[in-house]
């Protein structure tokens, strides 16, 4: 059977809940939802399981906190034995408007604290990503309380709004794999 992991990152304590940086957890609990799933605690994060036409999908939420993310990434590749081409990262951009999305089949971490650990881990930057944007309007200088700062109400209805096309991009990775993804969902 056709296996694939999609990883959403972000960080695990309830006071990062519903921040920039956690929409990698967003997206991972629409889906969960939207497929009658549930999260259920294991090694080294959440894990979900779904199917999409007889694909089996694990969502994971890393337990290891953000920076930290190859470590889960890693453990759970290897302990369902699956393919580097069947895993998607999910991750938020600073650098790309709100809700706007980015598919890519490999490329740097652009900074990214939790892609440059994933990275590390899987000893490659070829791996499939999402990057959401979070946009930074006002060119915080900060970044960090930035991203980790919560989204105010009409930047997560814009984000919110664009779930189930984002929900449906990552069926089109399951199904058809990254450059068809790129190619329909890049714009």
């Amino acid at each position: 059977m056709d296996k694939f992991l999609i990883v959403g990152l972000g960080n695990p304590e309830e006071k990062y809940k519903n921040t920039r940086h956690n929409i990698g957890f967003e997206i991972l609990d629409f889906i969960c939802k939207k497929n009658e799933s549930k999260f259920e605690t294991n090694r080294l994060g959440e894990l979900a399981k779904i199917s999409i036409k007889g694909r089996k999908v694990l969502l994971l939420k890393p337990s290891t906190y953000m920076n930290l993310s190859g470590k889960s990434v890693i453990y759970w590749m290897k302990q369902e034995n699956i393919n580097i081409n069947r895993i998607l990262i999910i991750s938020d951009d600073l650098n790309l408007p709100l809700s706007k999305i980015r598919y890519r089949a490999k490329g740097s971490s652009g900074g990214h604290n939790g892609l440059e650990n994933i990275e590390y881990y899987l000893n490659t930057n070829k791996y499939s990503r999402l990057r959401i944007g979070i946009s930074n309007p006002k060119n915080q200088t900060n970044q960090v309380d930035f991203v980790l700062g919560l989204f105010e109400s009409e930047e997560y209805d814009l984000l919110f709004s664009n779930f189930n096309m984002i929900s449906e991009s990552i069926k089109s990775f399951v199904l058809s794999g990254i450059n068809e993804t790129m190619n329909n969902f890049n714009n």
